[in-house]
């Protein structure tokens, strides 16, 4: 629901019922994962997917239904050989998709109100609900702020509310989504419910280091994917804002200066584009010894080459080493900036999730 965040927080702010449908399970093949969503207002306006089109239109209907009656359901979705022509997804697959109405007298609505204005502020938060478990507590909302505090709670279960908190909290610091059982009480002893987390973060930095024609396009393509981006480079007649636009932030100081204290986590992409040794061997020695997600240096092979030597000399690790990605990007046979742009981030994104990279 993260991605909707904006329009939603607007809905709220103009004081509009709405009706939000979340896959809150995935097994087998399905287009959409975790936290997907899909929104419907009382004027029949529509955001969003849950399947990217397969079952939307029943997903509609529900919604509708849940703006009318303020009922809270999950529904499965399934798809067999045999009925998967009829829904309209081939893939297979099982969605279970929560439907919440979001009304003006619910006993929701101050917990979504407080996450979706948090994410709307790119403010780190939380949104857990009861997604299996008793009628009067099935879509029960919680909104969980990294201190701790909160907005909302679970129809009068003090210990539950501590007890989601706490759960909600670990998953908001490791930005996932995820689901957990847990018992009335508060307790994992027999547990009864299945609260789903979903964590809304700040969007992950991309730093990308020397402006050049690559980086303007890398720029480009980071956006694309959600990235905060940050241009850095030392020289200030090529480090401009009329060159790049659409970067974030744009700094003009030595790359391993900034990057020394520069903010990096496990989320941060690392693109070192600026193919001088003077540059590169002092910025990669302290990307490499930083937390980081990805990290990938642009050059020849011959470059690569030399460039492993003076690293290696720095006193640098072999597992430290095998961190890096160079020359950076899959080999696409790219030949234009924007070509060398979108082997750079499909290597990331392959990174990301582990993918082969192969047809």
């Amino acid at each position: 629901m993260p991605d909707l965040a904006d329009e939603l927080n607007r809905w709220l702010e103009e004081g509009r019922d709405f009706a939000v449908a979340t896959v809150v399970a995935v097994s087998g093949s399905a287009p959409r994962g975790l936290g997907a969503a899909f929104a419907v207002d009382a004027d029949g306006t529509a955001i969003g997917s849950v399947s990217g089109g397969c079952v939307e239109g029943a997903v509609y209907d529900l919604c509708s239904q849940a703006l009318t009656d303020g009922v809270v359901v999950r529904e499965r979705f399934g798809y067999s050989d045999e009925d998967a022509f009829d829904v309209g997804l081939t893939c297979g697959g099982v969605l279970d998709i929560l439907v919440t109405p979001v009304l003006a007298d619910g006993p929701g609505r101050k917990a979504f109100q407080t996450a979706l204005s948090a994410a709307a502020r790119d403010e780190a938060t939380a949104l857990a609900r009861v997604v299996r478990g008793p009628a009067g507590l099935l879509g029960r909302a919680l909104a969980v702020r990294q201190d701790g505090t909160h907005e909302g709670d679970f129809g009068g279960h003090p210990d539950l509310d501590r007890a989601v908190v706490g759960e909600a909290r670990s998953l908001l610091d490791a930005g996932r989504a995820g689901t957990f059982d847990i018992a009335q009480d508060g307790s994992n002893c027999e547990p009864d419910l299945t609260v789903f987390v979903e964590s809304s973060v700040p969007p992950p930095r991309m730093l990308v280091f020397g402006a050049v024609d690559f980086a303007a396009a890398l720029v480009r393509v980071g956006k694309f994917l959600g990235y905060h981006v940050t241009v850095c480079d030392a020289r200030s007649v090529f480090a401009t804002r009329t060159r790049f636009p659409e970067a974030d932030d744009i700094v003009v100081d030595w790359p391993h200066r900034y990057l020394q204290r520069a903010r990096t986590d496990e989320r941060t992409v690392v693109c070192v584009l600026t193919h001088d040794v003077k540059f590169d061997v002092p910025l990669l020695e302290a990307a490499l010894r930083r937390l980081a997600a990805y990290i990938g240096a642009m050059g020849a092979r011959r470059t690569h080459a030399d460039r492993d030597r003076r690293l290696r000399e720095t006193g640098l690790t072999e597992a430290e080493l095998t961190r890096l990605h160079s020359p950076i990007g899959l080999d696409l046979g790219a030949r234009t900036p924007e070509e060398t742009a979108l082997s750079i981030a499909a290597e990331i994104v392959a990174a990301r999730h582990g993918g082969t990279g192969l047809p």
